[in-house]
């Protein structure tokens, strides 16, 4: 089971995504069945510019949150897809064209889908 911190951390990134006009973030708890994560986030981006521009924001907002980047980098690069480790969180931006072609969501179905705006709800 999902340590309820990376869970609750999980769903303030993936608000964090959606207030930055990220489509569609999916968290899925894969603590179950995957022994170096709890849990990943699938989000699309429109560009390659939205994915730049989100990856910096991001990476100040987890600093923020006393999240370390363990693969920080200088810059993001041109392929569409940036990776982000956390430890226990790890977060996927993609272009729509890789997420439909990797199709993480199905890679990871014995995971746990969470409803992180009801989540969101609940603790407002």
């Amino acid at each position: 089971m999902m340590q309820e911190d990376s869970r609750q951390l999980a769903v303030q990134v993936a608000r964090f995504i959606t207030d930055h006009k990220g489509i569609d973030p999916v968290v899925i708890d894969v603590s179950e069945t995957c022994g170096w994560a709890d849990c990943f986030i699938v989000a699309t981006v429109n560009s390659l510019g939205h994915l730049k521009g989100m990856t910096k924001e991001l990476w100040g907002f987890l600093s923020e949150n006393g999240l370390e980047v363990n693969n920080r980098h200088k810059g993001v690069t041109g392929d569409g897809w940036e990776l982000i480790d956390c430890g226990g969180i790890i977060i996927h931006l993609m272009s729509a064209e890789l997420r439909e072609f990797y199709a993480l969501e199905k890679l990871w179905h014995t995971g746990t889908k969470l409803d992180f705006m009801a989540i969101l709800e609940k603790n407002a």
